[in-house]
């Protein structure tokens, strides 16, 4: 196992990182201030215009579509940066440092990880209607699974309704947590619901396109996460009534919901924990810096014992979090999603635990200013956090992880499925 990155990473590295000092790091405070305008003006919901002058630079810069992978760009007849897993992964990370960061980049989720089921499932008709202009980020998408009135981690108790009448698909169901719902941009959903509730427990779910724009589409009020409520991203309430789609809207087939989420999530979830890496390190670096720069008890704070052990175990931390997940990219790169469920259930519970912990030390070390939203630490908290429902419950990992390494020792080991849940 060779965790030296390619050639091809390092350039982008290189590049990437000159495009974060250069123009999004000083966009920030702009960034900031640009919703508390918003918000003032009761445009909370309009898009960014300090994200979308960055776009342009990002594209001219060659760093556009970088997740895109050597299948999905076949199958979309877009180029991107032809990475595998584990050569996307540090440029997650680099990303990850700057909550919004990913969208200059057009490497933001849901969108991604709809990109590639659309490249990898869709018809030509769909892939060309909206395929085309996501990758060109002229549109948004969301991935509308999670549902109010049931336990969501188990994907198996979805409810929404998918029946075919003729020529045909009824949706009708309440969804929440449908993140990039709020934004105005947002044309497509991916929706997740069940099309034979009599079929075997796996093959009752499918996944549908359906437009935004469809009747019986109703955005019912944005959720906030600690109090953000990430506009103009938002995460939605939203109910399908009576909506209809083609039949020809469907991904591969009925019943073929939970092979299609599989195929799905395990690029998404390296993305995911890389990016929480990243905002980790970030986290670190501003501990550090405000550790030296502060005099508490006669002394500096950096003298203090405490935080000393604190940024020994941060550091620690935070390079085990990075070589699992490295090591499951690179596992998922030579074998496939299937052989390393074991290690993408391992990083989805270390990474978002890790960043909790080493963003609430630096959180101390930063004192009132830690919670204030005159740092980002706060804000950074509060998507780590979030991330450890997201994209899946630790409980459900550790279910998983648990059920895997006992049948290792087991005469008839139980096949054990990768939680399918609403993130990625």
């Amino acid at each position: 196992m060779d965790f030296d990155y390619s050639p091809k990473t390092k350039e982008l590295q290189s590049r990437l990182l000159k495009f974060m000092d250069d123009y999004i790091y000083p966009s920030e405070h702009a960034y900031h201030e640009e919703i508390t305008a918003n918000t003032a003006a009761g445009k909370r919901w309009t898009p960014l215009e300090t994200i979308e002058k960055l776009k342009p630079k990002a594209a001219a810069a060659g760093l556009w579509n970088l997740f895109l992978p050597v299948d999905s760009a076949k199958a979309s007849g877009y180029d991107g940066a032809g990475l595998t897993n584990q050569e996307y992964a540090p440029l997650a990370e680099i990303m990850g440092r700057v909550p919004w960061a990913s969208e200059v980049f057009n490497c933001s989720a849901p969108d991604t990880g709809n990109m590639e089921t659309i490249a990898r499932y869709g018809s030509d008709e769909n892939r060309a209607r909206w395929l085309k202009p996501l990758l060109e980020g002229k549109i948004r998408s969301a991935f509308a699974m999670t549902e109010p009135d049931v336990a969501s981690s188990d994907a198996t108790n979805i409810a929404t309704r998918i029946e075919r009448q003729g020529n045909e698909y009824v949706i009708n169901g309440r969804k929440w947590w449908i993140s990039g719902a709020g934004d105005p941009r947002c044309a497509i959903y991916i929706t997740m619901g069940k099309t034979d509730p009599d079929a075997p427990r796996h093959s009752q779910q499918s996944m549908v396109l359906v437009p935004a724009d469809t009747p019986g589409v109703k955005v019912l009020r944005p959720l906030s996460v600690f109090g953000y409520d990430d506009a103009p991203h938002g995460h939605m309430e939203m109910t399908f009534e009576n909506v209809r789609v083609p039949v020809g809207n469907i991904l591969l087939g009925e019943g073929r919901g939970f092979e299609i989420a599989q195929g799905r999530l395990g690029p998404g979830r390296i993305h995911h924990c890389m990016r929480l890496v990243g905002l980790a390190e970030r986290a670190l670096e501003l501990m550090c810096k405000r550790a030296s720069s502060r005099v508490a008890f006669g002394k500096p704070v950096s003298a203090q014992t405490v935080t000393q052990e604190r940024i020994a175990e941060a550091r620690c931390r935070i390079d085990m979090a990075r070589l699992l997940t490295l090591k499951a990219a690179w596992i998922m790169d030579i074998a496939g999603n299937k052989v390393a469920k074991t290690e993408i259930a391992m990083i989805k519970v270390v990474a978002p635990s890790m960043a909790c912990q080493v963003i609430d030390w630096a959180m101390q070390v930063h004192g009132g200013g830690g919670v204030s939203g005159d740092f980002p630490l706060a804000y950074a908290y509060s998507a780590a956090r979030t991330l450890r429902f997201a994209d899946g419950p630790d409980e459900v990992h550790r279910n998983s992880i648990a059920k895997l390494e006992l049948g290792k020792y087991s005469a008839n080991p139980r096949e054990v499925e990768m939680p399918v849940t609403r993130g990625s």
